[in-house]
């Protein structure tokens, strides 16, 4: 049995390894390993570590439809979209900065800006079910809002280096 099936993926070995080494999943474990201060995780893997942001389909079945976000899981949602911008802060050397506004609901807008580009818009709804069904998904999720950041900073350089 391989390590994945601890977030029940279909996936096997070597493509979970090929997925933790995409630039998005490795600035996720970074800005995670961060957190931990005490040294609490160390012993954790890098898959245990990301496992708060996949849920299986019994996972998603068990959440309520409506509910409130715990500070947990708007915890988790922020070192999501930091480690969106810090990858693309590396990507392309332009600073990067998120910015959230959410109500006590779940519901609200989250926003990376590089000078006075707004590289990342994303409308949030039922934040308390965020989460992915696989590393794959979490994975191509992050990857696809850097390459559209890093597209969206090359082809609008002085509007994203405007202040810098």
């Amino acid at each position: 049995m391989t390590a994945s099936a601890s977030i029940d993926t279909p996936s096997d070995a070597s493509s979970d390894e090929a997925l933790l080494a995409t630039p998005f999943v490795q600035q996720l474990i970074k800005q995670m390993r961060a957190q931990d201060t005490h040294g609490t995780w160390d012993g954790k893997s890098d898959l245990q570590l990301l496992k708060p942001y996949i849920h299986t389909a019994e996972e998603r079945r068990a959440l309520p439809i409506l509910g409130d976000p715990d500070p947990e899981t708007l915890w988790h949602l922020e070192i999501f979209y930091n480690a969106i911008a810090v990858a693309i802060e590396r990507e392309t050397g332009q600073m990067v900065s998120p910015m959230m506004k959410m109500s006590h609901e779940g519901f609200g807008r989250m926003v990376l800006i590089a000078g006075r580009l707004v590289v990342v818009n994303k409308q949030l709804r039922d934040v308390h079910r965020f989460g992915f069904p696989s590393l794959a998904k979490l994975a191509a999720a992050g990857g696809k809002f850097l390459e559209e950041a890093v597209t969206m900073i090359r082809s609008y350089p002085e509007v994203a280096q405007y202040g810098a």
